[in-house]
């Protein structure tokens, strides 16, 4: 099982990125998967969550409207678009399935500063 996130990088508020995260030894559409982040020096969070059926949760009221998370199954990728990104945005965000062993990828650094 890997995951392999991509598609942080710099970019200046108001903008917009789209994470990748590229699945491999399962299905993305047979489990539920899960976007984290973890900003400087605080823990790790749940951002959002779609299930094996599709169903999409934004785990926090501040990012309902702006994140959107979703999935290519023939890709076997899921990826988490970002619109009108702050500076309180900045974090790692990190790639997650519970199988149910958990697995977590290595991270994409967003960084939203001008």
């Amino acid at each position: 099982v890997q995951l392999v996130e991509s598609g942080g990088g710099l970019v200046q508020p108001g903008g917009s990125l789209r994470l990748s995260c590229a699945a491999s030894g399962f299905s993305v559409s047979s489990y539920a998967m899960n976007w984290y982040r973890q900003a400087p020096g605080k823990g790790r969070r749940l951002v959002a969550t779609i299930t094996s059926a599709g169903a999409t949760i934004n785990n926090a009221d501040s990012l309902k409207g702006r994140f959107t998370i979703s999935r290519d199954n023939a890709k076997n990728t899921v990826y988490l678009q970002m619109n009108s990104l702050k500076p309180e945005d900045t974090a790692v965000y990190y790639c997650n399935v519970r199988l149910p062993r958990e697995y977590w990828g290595q991270g994409t650094q967003v960084t939203v500063s001008s």
